[in-house]
């Protein structure tokens, strides 16, 4: 039976990434409907008191379920879709996938994307004036140790977590390729993860991200290329 699935998100918004990216793996259709969360309303807040992206709601009626934050919506997908798996059957890399998703949530969001996403994103579409310089040169150095961190993993493995592509890997391009949007990663700097980025960049799952577009805010002349 096919599910009617809607997922509530924003373009550059790195959550939903990971959510988009995960449903295009599992070749689950969807529908999209954009939401511009500083700006979210009670209908938006009826489906996550939060009023944060992404959302998702499958079927309809009585039938109808709400999954909101990212967590929970990966979790949910890999319980109703387990194939292809985005964990992987071995324990000690699930555990290492985890620990990278929390780490890309958590240490590198609060490191770095507060810094640089705030800079150069949130402000403009919160209309808050010019970036800090200050913020932006913190955030930038914040990303160099980030980047160094995994280019090192990624020279001891074919994925981010391992062997297999995993929910880890999602986390790390939902929030690469926000920044990468805005030219701000120095791709020079980390061979690994650059290599390892066009691998990901080339997958099937990954080209709806490719032309995301907010107004007012082009991306990088390279963002859309597969080789770069």
């Amino acid at each position: 039976m096919t599910v009617q699935r809607t997922l509530h998100h924003f373009p550059l918004d790195p959550a939903s990434r990971q959510v988009r990216l995960a449903l295009g793996e599992k070749r689950l259709p969807f529908e999209e409907v954009t939401v511009r969360y500083w700006e979210a309303g009670a209908e938006f807040e009826a489906l996550n008191p939060s009023g944060m992206v992404p959302v998702l709601v499958e079927g309809e009626g009585r039938s109808r379920l709400v999954v909101c934050e990212t967590g929970a919506i990966l979790n949910h997908l890999e319980e109703q879709a387990p194939e292809p798996a985005l964990l992987a059957k071995s324990s000690a890399e699930r555990a290492e996938a985890r620990r990278l998703v929390q780490w890309f949530e958590r240490k590198f969001d609060y490191e770095v994307n507060a810094l640089l996403l705030h800079e150069k994103m949130e402000k403009r579409l919160l209309g808050l004036g010019a970036p800090d310089m200050a913020a932006m040169r913190a955030g930038r150095e914040a990303l160099k140790r980030h980047l160094s961190y995994v280019d090192g993993l990624l020279q001891e493995r074919s994925w981010l977590a391992g062997a297999n592509l995993s929910l880890a890997d999602f986390a790390a391009a939902g929030h690469l390729s926000v920044l990468d949007y805005f030219a701000e990663v120095p791709w020079g700097e980390a061979p690994a993860v650059k290599t390892w980025y066009m691998k990901i960049k080339s997958r099937p799952c990954f080209r709806p991200l490719l032309s995301d577009r907010q107004p007012g805010m082009a991306p990088a002349p390279h963002y859309h290329d597969l080789d770069f």
